[in-house]
């Protein structure tokens, strides 16, 4: 694990218009649920945030998988799929949070969905970093 910001940097440079783009994605899918779930279906600001999320979660890691990192072949269980759902689960936990607080707060769909982007973006450096350093890692010679 290099975590030297200079190495960073240049994986950012490599990998982080890929990682913004399954990012984007996902930020569309989810928002969409939420506008659905909350400003369609009326459910509660945080329910509609946490079904959301959920619902995101397979595509956002298969697609963080296969395509950003280039990884073929079967999931690892310990090393990835249940680390990126702790991850996930981190920010699905203050956001829903914040789309409660919000939702309380203004009872605005709108609301909700800046307390979501909220959540993960405070997240979103930190995942970059454990995804490409931990999860998703290779070694010299694979592919990056």
């Amino acid at each position: 694990m290099d975590l030297r910001p200079s190495h960073l940097a240049r994986r950012f440079v490599a990998l982080g218009p890929k990682f913004v783009t399954v990012s984007l994605i996902g930020t569309v899918i989810t928002q969409s649920l939420i506008w659905l779930f909350h400003g369609h279906l009326g459910w509660n600001g945080g329910v509609a945030n946490f079904v959301a999320v959920c619902i995101d979660i397979p595509p956002t890691y298969a697609l963080n998988r296969r395509w950003v990192w280039g990884r073929r072949g079967t999931s690892s269980f310990t090393r990835e799929v249940a680390p990126f759902w702790i991850m996930t689960f981190l920010g699905l936990g203050l956001s829903t949070l914040l789309a409660a607080i919000a939702d309380a707060i203004w009872h605005s769909t709108l609301a909700v969905s800046a307390g979501n982007i909220a959540g993960f973006g405070i997240l979103y450096v930190a995942k970059f970093v454990l995804l490409d350093q931990y999860l998703f890692h290779t070694t010299e010679g694979e592919p990056a």
